[in-house]
């Protein structure tokens, strides 16, 4: 079958039909998706009822996996799931929704914010791809916004302003916004701020693009408060309706995303009820700025 992509919003979002994912991917298949991918920075395809190893083998399509390491406080050994994809649920080991002051459950209260996926990582992430195994009855939704709009909607002083600024990224900051302060002397290594770029260009179609997240926490050579009084500003700015598509999650569908163009965030839902999310990330190839130590 043929690839074909339907836009749902005016900057941004297309949902994808022709493709089984079930089945491996034609070359041709790979390179209109990706070449969608550039175009929409977001891909949504329904009806796709996949194992975990189906998952992982469309990712790898687009570029290695990502390593986890470094983006959770669960321990490995209370991991539940084995096969490699990322737990985005509201779910323990056991199966069961995860009791409302478990720390794990905390931590995860995160992915509520505005985000870029691995932002705090030297070398962010370039995909992610999210599948909805179950679907909780109430909330829920992900929000996407598109970055490249965003920017391109700038007056031209702020543009001038913000282009060669560099911002500390680390999930403490963003888990810290939302009172969440008790790390161990290993997590604190392990979360340590690195350094990220305010403006990003993509490198086929050459845009450029706010790279925000509530991960950012300070920018270099300036004031705390100064930096996140602009953060917040450009923040509001970028996450404004017009920029916005409202994704509301069915069952097997899975929604692929570019990091490097958006930002999203799930809103609430029932954490009394399941919520199954499985996503594959893949990895990015190259740092947006020199790592130095981010002190």
């Amino acid at each position: 079958m043929t690839v074909t992509i339907r836009q749902l919003h005016p900057h941004f979002f297309g949902e994808v039909s022709g493709v089984d994912l079930r089945k491996p991917l034609t070359a041709d298949e790979a390179r209109d998706i990706e070449a969608g991918m550039d175009k929409y920075a977001v891909l949504l395809f329904r009806d796709q009822e996949i194992t975990d190893e189906q998952q992982l083998a469309f990712a790898r399509n687009f570029g290695d996996r990502e390593n986890a390491r470094g983006g959770t406080v669960t321990k490995r050994e209370d991991y539940r799931l084995t096969s490699g994809l990322n737990d985005v649920s509201n779910l323990g080991k056991d199966g069961r929704p995860l009791p409302r002051d478990h720390r794990t459950h905390l931590f995860n209260l995160g992915n509520c914010l505005w985000h870029s996926d691995s932002s705090f990582r030297p070398i962010p992430a370039k995909y992610s791809l999210l599948s909805a195994r179950v679907v909780n009855p109430r909330g829920g939704n992900t929000e996407f916004a598109d970055m490249r709009a965003a920017y391109d909607a700038l007056d031209d002083e702020t543009k001038a302003e913000i282009e060669d600024l560099v911002c500390e990224h680390s999930l403490m900051y963003s888990r810290g916004s939302l009172g969440f302060l008790d790390y161990s002397e290993e997590e604190r290594q392990m979360f340590k701020p690195v350094l990220q770029r305010l403006v990003r260009t993509h490198p086929v179609h050459r845009r450029k693009s706010l790279y925000l997240s509530s991960h950012a926490g300070a920018i270099v050579g300036m004031s705390v408060p100064e930096a996140r009084v602009l953060l917040r500003d450009l923040t509001e700015h970028a996450t404004q309706s017009e920029f916005v598509y409202v994704h509301k999650w069915t069952v097997h569908d899975l929604v692929m995303w570019d990091n490097r163009q958006t930002m999203h965030r799930v809103r609430r839902y029932d954490q009394s009820q399941p919520r199954d999310m499985r996503r594959a990330t893949v990895a990015g190839t190259e740092s947006t700025v020199a790592q130095q130590a981010a002190e």
